[in-house]
């Protein structure tokens, strides 16, 4: 295959700022988005705290009709994604443009599903929205952005829990690739920071607990993690094939040469403890890419700050990589967001080009404490300013979904 694929526009909406700018910049100043919950009255949680995206006003966006019959997850992917179409030159819509959506989520609906049920159990039959159902279904993200920008061309959701956003950048290579075609806004987003999430994930005893400290609760890799960070925020790139991007004079950000998608067939929460199939995801992206493991410098690692998920994640990138491992920056950005969950994949594609184009590899937020069960340089103290050829990003999901694309420089 001759022809590449190639970002050429971002946008982002997450706990460190409303633009993939202010991400990027939180990311590089080591920055945490992550304080109390506002959402909710937390009180009386075990976990109080969040990654909230702050100060966003959907006003701002839509006009009231769609304001009403849209999810905040929509509401965030429309913003990001008329960011990422303008920032690729695009303009302001694609109606005469060849494009296609691809926008993934885990639990973009829960906000209005339990707004609904209380509304139902306290008014009755008649004060539920008639924009209930279509507002919470996984695909309406994506379907929206489409309306958005008047989009024509194939329109595609899928859920693949935390695994979500990097599975729709591979999709959007997968269509371009295919020719049906010749631009796709692709990403995650989720919003869900509601009451009944945060008594499920407490039952489950996956969140950090960490309440008088929200800037240091999350501590991937590090000895004293105790729990992921739970967190919102839409992150979606625009992707074309380089000569599509040539022709029309567009600035490329870096390629997506490749990725995979495997499978743990383990458990519904738990990684599978050797990390075998995390491996194998790496191997077949290297494999894809026509990358040795020597070829790869940094990896955004998917550090959840779980005690499961970081040492399995460790040992996939020492079988993965062999000798060449405890050379790898492996760096965290959920020590600083929170996890995006649907829209945590797509925030490592975007630190992953962006490093790859500064030369700057933002640091794991709260890495202070060595675990002898995760052995690697995960970039403590301040951003590290050095060539990144070539970049991997990891992410994995509930069910055992695992997600790895790479990144390289055009």
């Amino acid at each position: 295959m001759d022809e590449r694929v190639v970002i050429t526009g971002m946008g982002a909406v997450t706990p460190l700022g409303g633009t993939w700018g202010e991400t990027w910049a939180g990311l590089k100043d080591g920055r945490s988005g992550i304080d109390k919950i506002t959402a909710f009255d937390a009180t009386e949680f075990p976990t109080r705290i969040a990654g909230e995206v702050k100060n966003f006003d959907p006003a701002q966006y839509l006009p009231v009709k769609r304001l009403h019959r849209s999810s905040r997850a929509s509401q965030l992917a429309v913003a990001a994604s008329r960011e990422a179409v303008a920032d690729a030159g695009l303009g302001t819509s694609l109606e005469d443009t060849d494009a296609g959506v691809i926008i993934n989520s885990a639990v973009s609906g829960y906000p209005e599903i339990q707004a609904a049920t209380e509304i139902f159990g306290r008014d009755g039959l008649r004060r539920i929205s008639p924009s209930f159902v279509a507002s919470s279904l996984t695909n309406m993200p994506a379907c929206e952005v489409a309306i958005d920008l008047a989009v024509h061309g194939p329109v595609n959701a899928s859920a693949l829990a935390c695994a979500s956003g990097t599975s729709a950048l591979l999709e959007a290579r997968r269509t371009l690739l295919s020719g049906d075609a010749d631009v796709v806004v692709a990403g995650g987003t989720d919003a869900a920071i509601t009451s009944v999430m945060f008594a499920g994930l407490s039952a489950m005893r996956g969140l950090s607990r960490n309440n008088d400290s929200p800037q240091e609760a999350s501590r991937p890799f590090d000895a004293d993690r105790d729990g992921f960070v739970f967190a919102e925020g839409a992150v979606v790139c625009v992707l074309e094939l380089l000569s599509h991007a040539r022709a029309r004079g567009a600035e490329v950000y870096a390629e997506l040469l490749g990725g995979a998608l495997t499978s743990d067939a383990f458990h519904i929460v738990a990684p599978e403890p050797g990390g075998q199939y995390a491996a194998e995801a790496i191997c077949r992206t290297l494999d894809r890419s026509r990358l040795n493991p020597e070829d790869v410098d940094l990896i955004c690692a998917h550090g959840t700050s779980t005690q499961a998920n970081d040492r399995t994640e460790t040992l996939a990138l020492h079988t993965a990589f062999g000798e060449h491992a405890p050379s790898l920056a492996v760096t965290a950005p959920k020590s600083m967001t929170g996890h995006l969950i649907g829209a945590a994949g797509t925030l490592g594609s975007l630190l992953c080009a962006m490093a790859i184009g500064e030369g700057v590899i933002p640091p794991t937020l709260n890495y202070s404490t060595p675990d002898p069960e995760c052995d690697l340089d995960y970039v403590p103290g301040p951003a590290r300013e050095s060539p990144v050829r070539y970049a991997l990003t990891n992410a994995f999901g509930f069910g055992g979904q695992n997600a790895v694309a790479a990144f390289g420089p055009v």
